[in-house]
């Protein structure tokens, strides 16, 4: 998975995603979603590491099968609150 992290004071943004669906254009609807390299293409991570960013995290955006499963795995989004987008999982997380 690649997982890419911005901070800006307090605030830490995780952008992570599946190899597999880095550079892809998503459409659903009217919508177009594009999962741009230079947002998401950081390191090449273990899920150890997709976790313990994840969890420092005050928002995230996920992508792809493999990235969700394990933010799911570790408990840090709810099954329930994943959208697929053109066959691609996708979730975000927010703490407020």
């Amino acid at each position: 998975m690649y997982l890419k992290i911005y901070r800006n004071g307090e605030h830490v943004l995780v952008a992570a995603c599946d190899r597999e669906v880095l550079g892809k254009t998503l459409k659903y609807g009217n919508t177009v979603v594009e999962i741009n390299r230079a947002f998401y293409e950081g390191k090449y991570v273990s899920g150890e590491q997709l976790q313990k960013a994840l969890q420092e995290a005050t928002t995230a955006n996920l992508f792809g099968e493999e990235t969700i499963k394990c933010a799911i795995k570790y408990g840090l989004i709810d099954p329930d609150s994943v959208m697929v987008i053109d066959n691609v999982p996708h979730a975000q997380i927010f703490r407020v």
